[in-house]
């Protein structure tokens, strides 16, 4: 009996690692240069020792966006922001366009207020959902290190700041899949940081 049992934990734990190796979390950056993604025109992206930086002077009216070659559909991705000054955000499923703000598409809404962890829908309904600041931000700290998730599951979408729930949707009839991209806003003083991006794909 013993020794059926041995080989029954064995078994399981052979399939929860199998099922580990399917759901592996994948770094989108190398931490040395940009492979894999491509910069709009406006303002400017480096990134030094695992951290992207991006800046924009107030004289630059259009958004410069960092921009995944890849497209993506159902994924989990989360990561670390902090905004010293201006309006970001962290796009995702987007389409490309030649306008000022270089796409059309949801962001994350990442900024020095208390939207930061909303939903806003560039060239198309724009504040689709805003936090509650008193319910669900009281921990947000502008200008420190923030931890962001996002998940999407086909039109279900919902964002966790610090772990707190901060907008969610339900069988949303928006675009499905798209590239990711970071955003530096157009006609404001832009600071901001990112890094440890991950994802996690979805079938």
């Amino acid at each position: 009996m013993r020794i059926r049992n041995l080989v029954f934990c064995c078994l399981l734990l052979q399939l929860s690692s199998a099922s580990l190796a399917d759901e592996q979390w994948v770094p989108l950056f190398n931490d040395n240069n940009f492979d894999g993604w491509h910069i709009r025109p406006g303002g400017t992206w480096t990134i030094v020792d695992g951290v992207i930086h991006g800046v924009s002077p107030a004289t630059e009216k259009r958004h410069g966006l960092l921009v995944s070659d890849k497209h993506y559909e159902n994924f989990e991705v989360k990561l670390q922001f902090r905004v010293h000054s201006g309006d970001s955000g962290f796009y995702f499923r987007i389409e490309e366009n030649d306008s000022l703000v270089s796409c059309a598409g949801f962001q994350v809404e990442v900024d020095s207020s208390l939207e930061t962890g909303g939903l806003y829908e560039t060239l198309g309904r724009q504040w689709v959902v805003k936090p509650d600041e008193e319910k669900h931000l009281g921990d947000y700290v502008p200008g420190e290190w923030t931890d962001l998730h996002l998940s999407t599951n086909q039109g279900n979408v919902v964002v966790k700041l610090n772990g707190v729930t901060t907008a969610t949707l339900t069988d949303d009839p928006s675009r499905r899949k798209g590239p990711f991209a970071l955003q530096l806003h157009g006609s404001m003083e832009m600071d901001v940081e990112f890094k440890d991006i991950m994802v996690l794909v979805k079938d």
